[in-house]
């Protein structure tokens, strides 16, 4: 059995949702829930891997992500409204991204009545490199203290302002960090939350212009 890799699932990622584009689904018809669909959409995925005779490692709930070995989670987000839930480890995950590279489907929906079927159509499939899944408004707001030679108090006080969930103490252990070890500019909108909710607009918005480094379109 061929073992999964990272450029091997990138690529089944994208013949799956091509595959996957336009074909009648009953069980999702009439349903405005979009954790039914991701779900329903995940386990077809995991299952079009195994068909195609991939060895892997199936991700938990105790691990966190879809891909453990690839360090890869898979999310699966309505183009109306592009965005997720991710378990909440640690405020500088904001700052230098969650720590996993993500694969996210972005489809629209549309019922057919004649049929009694949904119908998903695949707009995008986008992979994000692990440092990218930071913040964009932290990220960027960090990069251009640092540029413009700010120091320690300066990054502290941004810290505050953006409401990252830290005590003083955590603020001015990341703030010396961030001196040491600057950040990348994240494209993920990443919200306080238990849970810390992702929106993935800008991804979506930055492949359809043609990409970065580190966002990359896989159709």
């Amino acid at each position: 059995m061929p073992q999964l890799s990272l450029r091997r699932l990138k690529a089944s990622a994208a013949r799956f949702v091509r595959g996957m584009s336009g074909q009648g689904i009953s069980e999702l018809y009439g349903t405005t829930d979009g954790k039914a669909v991701g779900t329903y959409v995940e386990h077809a995925f995991q299952d079009y891997l195994r068909e195609s005779g991939f060895d892997y490692v199936r991700g938990s709930s105790a691990s966190g992500v879809d891909f453990p070995e690839l360090e890869v989670d898979l999310k699966v987000t309505s183009l109306r409204q592009p965005q997720s839930s991710c378990p909440f480890s640690e405020a500088s995950q904001k700052v230098y991204g969650l720590g996993h590279h993500l694969l996210v489907f972005v489809y629209d929906k549309r019922d057919d009545a004649a049929s009694s079927e949904a119908l998903l159509d695949f707009r995008y499939a986008i992979f994000v490199e692990r440092r990218r899944t930071a913040d964009y408004q932290t990220t960027a707001g960090l990069l251009r203290i640092l540029e413009q030679g700010g120091n320690k108090d300066d990054v502290v006080a941004f810290l505050e302002e953006r409401n990252l969930p830290l005590d003083e103490i955590g603020r001015e252990r990341l703030a010396e960090r961030i001196l040491k070890e600057p950040p990348v500019l994240g494209y993920l909108t990443v919200s306080n939350a238990l849970q810390w909710r992702l929106q993935f607009g800008r991804i979506v918005s930055v492949v359809g212009q043609g990409g970065v480094y580190g966002v990359e379109s896989l159709l």
